[in-house]
């Protein structure tokens, strides 16, 4: 197996450990840390034209304040839907319309939803990591795969397999950094 050949490999896997990364931190966008952050409302879906769609095709979600969010709504008729839709998806925000832009003000946390965020953070970061493990697995059974079929030597295997290991540990310390920074953000906000 050529050098290319090897390099597409690891440029495989970072792809795919990059994916994990990008996985994190939607999830972690939907966590409410205090601070208002248009991710907060990317999740909700409305009933609109017959069919549930997202928040976003239906208005436009902007920060007006460090605690508040605004969507304004495109269809006058709509209003209603995406407040009920805001109201109804589980993350403990209590929108008000006026006219057609819908006020979203994000309430303190408490001392316990805290404790659950940061819990749910770090559910999050360990199936990232899982995820990233996962993508190691695959590298090192395709690098075994090439050494039983002697593509390569056994030296390169090695070499190979320390690469992937770094790469991993790489990513599994990135993991670890952006989840000590929610935590953080979850328990200072």
């Amino acid at each position: 197996m050529s050098t290319a050949e090897l390099a597409t490999l690891k440029t495989d896997l970072t792809r795919r450990m990059d994916g994990a990364l990008d996985s994190l931190k939607r999830d972690f966008g939907g966590l409410r840390s205090g601070r208002a952050s248009p991710a907060l409302l990317e999740p909700v879906r409305v009933e609109a034209y017959g069919s549930e769609v997202p928040l976003t095709q239906v208005g436009s979600i902007a920060v007006p304040e460090a605690r508040m969010l605004t969507v304004q709504v495109w269809d006058r008729t709509l209003v209603t839907a995406v407040e009920r839709a805001i109201r109804d998806a589980g993350i403990g925000l209590n929108p008000a319309s006026d006219g057609q832009l819908v006020r979203v003000p994000i309430p303190m946390l408490t001392g316990e939803r805290r404790a659950e965020l940061s819990k749910l953070a770090g559910k999050y970061a360990e199936g990232a990591k899982i995820a990233i493990r996962g993508v190691r697995r695959d590298g090192m059974d395709q690098t075994k795969a090439l050494e039983k079929k002697n593509v390569i030597s056994e030296d390169e295997l090695k070499n190979w397999s320390d690469d992937i290991q770094k790469l991993t540990d790489g990513y599994i310390k990135r993991v670890d950094a952006m989840f000590a920074e929610k935590d953080k953000e979850i328990r200072t906000v």
